[in-house]
């Protein structure tokens, strides 16, 4: 059942090893399935300026990382052998808006063709969702796309307003 689903956690859990081997981590994949996981996840640019490239050891927890470099390993990690299912818990959480920007074109290519489960707080992640379910207090309180749920005029649309007064 592992390999129906790629996950990407809000806190990255990284291995004291080589970028290759934390994207790998578990699967018997090839070395050009690594290569096109961290294309697909924005991070096969920022591998490549290592000197030692995919080789590169990254320290525990990826501490010779920066956040967003982690955060885009980790989606790499949760896209490498193509899962039909992919989960992302607060990928864009913790990172700057450089990263935000990045990891979210890297949403936008990994979640086509397969089942995605995104959990945001920020709604620039889940903006294009074809479907967004708002919780309030643990149960689901309005459902749409964002187009419909901004002009609702419910929680969403006041998350929303709140989200974008605070960003403008």
């Amino acid at each position: 059942y592992r390999s129906l689903f790629g996950v990407v956690f809000q806190e990255v859990g990284l291995l004291n090893d080589s970028i290759e081997n934390n994207i790998r981590y578990g699967r018997d994949v090839t070395d050009m399935e690594v290569y096109k996981a961290a294309e697909i996840a924005n991070a096969h640019e920022f591998i490549s300026d290592f000197e030692n490239g995919y080789k590169t050891e990254i320290g525990d927890r990826g501490i010779k990382l920066s956040g967003g470099q982690r955060q885009r390993i980790s989606i790499a990690r949760a896209v490498v052998g193509d899962p039909s299912i992919l989960i992302l818990d607060e990928a864009t959480s913790s990172i700057d808006s450089e990263s935000e920007r990045w990891i979210q074109e890297a949403t936008a290519k990994l979640t086509e063709g397969r089942t995605s489960l995104l959990v945001a707080h920020r709604l620039n992640t889940v903006r294009d969702a074809s479907k967004i379910l708002v919780f309030d207090k643990g149960r689901i309180v309005e459902q749409g796309t964002h187009d419909a749920l901004v002009q609702q005029g419910g929680v969403y649309h006041k998350l929303f307003e709140m989200q974008f007064a605070q960003d403008g």
